[in-house]
């Protein structure tokens, strides 16, 4: 490596013109990335619900009901008068009412309560309307027009336009404070004014590169959309920081700046890179989910960590160089004390609180897997958010209902009627709009216009559009969708297909929670191997990966014991990104103990790593800590806040154990990784 460092440091005008180029091009680029915020958009190809919607669009011009549109204080007329503009609207392919599944010309006490009261109740109209996926955003503000601020809106439609809007200028205020906090910390944990725009500087160029090349995926997933830049910032930072701080060791030793340049390079590529190694991989675990929201963010974050490896080991010591005089003339004092009093008091707690952290272990994992979980988008806005504040007001009205569309084979009319007459006998279904229920089986199609015609058949298929009293997700919801799929199956034997939200949903809670062990077993596994080569000890990974799973554990375990619900695929991302991010605290605190008890016993070398890494440590630490709590608190999609929230404690809960729980396992296990011709007298000396 040394032959490569050296080449690097010789030839800075190159590297400085690939980067250049590389970073015009990405920031070009980075503005032409689509992003979906449609959470169904992520379910395999080949699960249930996906499939029955490639079919529907193939079958029928208007798509599954998306939207459910409450106006309130209205009468017959003037509800059809609503109806008609919000059919108007360019986006919307279908408007269902009281209308389509009755006749409004006759007295409503005339007619069946449920099928009335499934559409208009106490003077309030609600339309159920299927709004075209590429033109939500417009779609839904020009109904918002329409009904005003006064009434009602909700539905995945909305979810979906309401996060594409609000999330673009809450990403952006998130990405400007945490910059802020981040030269923040690195002023007072560095040792001259112009080093944090240098780390800043080269990380920027690594995190746009990135950015620009997603355009290769085609489109990315508003997760990665909102947290990919600002992780990849956090969490590759440190390796910077690991560098600049070695060389500025090794200046003291080596007059020549390249020199000292090439020996930092050198001493720390084995901590940078196995750190670096091991956040790729837990990302790279990510991409084993079926759900594909995990391979999106998986991949850009572990090629956006593998960029800022290479930024690290090429880019950043030509900046370094080339700013050494500037980093001479603005050096100030260290503004942090040496920590030394910090070490004496860990060596004080650490064997304490390992033995807490052991016994804390089996009950940690016990509620972390205890927790109680949401798995669609029903529950992403709350009520402190007009759509959460929509949609109480209106399930306070007309209660929880989805809309589920069915198709079934075309020709039989006489078992669809009697699929239809079954369910109509499951309490949950309220109204079906279908040819045997809205026409009726005796009458010829030929009877009926064309219009009419093709929203209840096409060529293949018969369309039931079926009306539940039941919300989104739940476990009555997902023993709805399982009875509809049974009964549907009793009658046409594998020719049906079911899609809608509480559909989608099902599928989607089936998907994910069998990824689960999967994921986490490879990047446990993973992580343990690479540091199994790089440590050349079978302890040291044991140690290291025990530890953050804990922490993870720790972390995941508060929502439980805190009797909140949490959203399962933030649940299941955080596992790998917490691993991936700050098991490079552990591996950079094992790397400096090892190499001081070369020269140190036990105690003594604890007191001089905690002295030399807290600074390293703190300054990743407290700016990724930052970054998932401004995500939390700032982001008004709840999937989002709660992956920020998650990040921000486990990367606390992380610290901790490095700091005051590691110190004390390796104190208690050193013998079985030391091994060295001094160990008997500095053992004497402890």
């Amino acid at each position: 490596m040394r032959k490569f460092y050296e080449k690097v440091v010789n030839h800075p005008k190159l590297i400085f013109t690939i980067y250049a180029v590389l970073f015009v091009i990405c920031l070009f680029t980075s503005q032409m990335i689509s992003v979906n915020y449609d959470m169904n958009d992520y379910l395999p190809e080949d699960s249930a619900s996906t499939t029955a919607l490639d079919v529907m669009d193939k079958e029928f011009d208007g798509g599954i009901p998306n939207a459910r549109v409450m106006v309130k204080d209205v009468s017959i007329a003037e509800a059809l008068d609503y109806k008609s503009q919000i059919e108007s609207v360019n986006g919307v392919s279908d408007v269902t009412w009281l209308d389509d599944v009755g006749s409004v010309t006759e007295p409503l006490s005339m007619q069946d309560s449920d099928t009335v009261e499934t559409y208009y109740r106490d003077g309030n109209a609600l339309f159920s309307v299927t709004i075209d996926e590429d033109k939500r955003v417009d779609a839904v503000n020009d109904i918002r027009k329409i009904i005003g601020d006064d009434n009602e809106m909700t539905g995945s439609a909305v979810s979906t336009a309401t996060a594409t809007q609000s999330t673009v200028s809450e990403i952006g205020k998130i990405s400007v404070i945490a910059v802020l906090f981040a030269v923040f910390v690195l002023v007072i944990t560095t040792t001259s004014w112009i080093e944090p725009l240098i780390i800043l500087l080269g990380i920027g160029v690594a995190v746009v590169i990135n950015s620009g090349s997603n355009i290769f995926f085609g489109e990315i997933s508003f997760v990665t959309n909102a947290a990919g830049n600002i992780l990849q910032l956090a969490v590759s930072l440190d390796y910077s920081v690991f560098l600049i701080h070695r060389y500025n060791e090794c200046r003291q030793e080596c007059s020549d700046n390249k020199t000292a340049m090439v020996n930092a390079l050198c001493m720390s590529t084995s901590s940078i890179l196995s750190s670096g190694l091991t956040t790729v991989i837990g990302f790279l675990a990510l991409c084993l989910m079926q759900f594909q929201i995990g391979p999106d963010l998986g991949r850009a974050l572990a090629k956006g960590i593998a960029i800022s490896l290479i930024t690290v080991f090429v880019l950043m010591p030509t900046i370094i160089l080339m700013f050494s005089k500037l980093l001479d003339k603005t050096t100030h004092r260290r503004l942090l004390p040496s920590f030394k009093g910090f070490g004496k008091f860990i060596t004080k707690i650490m064997i304490p609180m390992s033995i807490v952290f052991i016994i804390m272990i089996f009950p940690s994992y016990l509620a972390s897997n205890a927790n109680s979980f949401y798995y669609g988008a029903s529950h992403i806005f709350g009520v402190q958010t007009q759509l959460g504040s929509d949609t109480q007001d209106i399930e306070n009205v007309f209660g929880k209902s989805d809309t589920y569309v069915m198709l079934v084979p075309k020709g039989d009319k006489e078992t669809e009627k009697q699929l239809s007459d079954s369910l109509h006998q499951i309490d949950e279904v309220k109204s079906i709009i279908s040819y045997a229920d809205t026409v009726g089986i005796e009458v010829p199609e030929q009877y009926l216009d064309a219009d009419t015609l093709s929203k209840l058949e096409s060529e293949n298929y018969s369309r039931m559009v079926i009306s539940v009293d039941a919300e989104y997700e739940g476990e009555q919801t997902f023993n709805l969708v399982k009875e509809i799929r049974n009964t549907a199956q009793k009658y046409y034997p594998d020719s049906w297909y079911l899609a809608g939200e509480g559909v989608s949903t099902y599928d989607l809670m089936d998907t994910i929670t069998a990824d689960m062990v999967k994921v986490n077993l490879v990047a446990i596994g993973a992580v343990f191997l690479v540091l199994l080569f790089t440590m050349k000890s079978v302890a040291i990974p044991i140690i290291l990966v025990l530890s953050i799973e804990t922490a993870i554990w720790i972390n995941l375990s508060i929502p439980y014991f805190s009797g909140s619900t949490i959203f399962y695929i933030a649940y299941l991302i955080i596992s790998s990104i917490q691993l991936g991010a700050t098991v490079d605290y552990a591996i950079l605190f094992t790397e400096r103990y090892k190499e001081n008890r070369n020269t140190l016993n036990k105690k003594q070398a604890v007191i001089e790593t905690v002295s030399q890494t807290t600074v390293s440590i703190i300054t990743s630490g407290l700016i990724l800590t930052v970054v998932g709590f401004l995500l939390g608190y700032i982001s008004t999609h709840g999937l989002l806040s709660q992956l920020g929230f998650f990040l921000g404690r486990g990367t606390l809960c992380s610290l901790a154990t490095v700091f005051f729980v590691l110190p004390g396992l390796l104190y208690m296990f050193d013998k079985t990784f030391i091994k060295h011709k001094g160990e008997k007298q500095n053992e004497k000396a402890d």
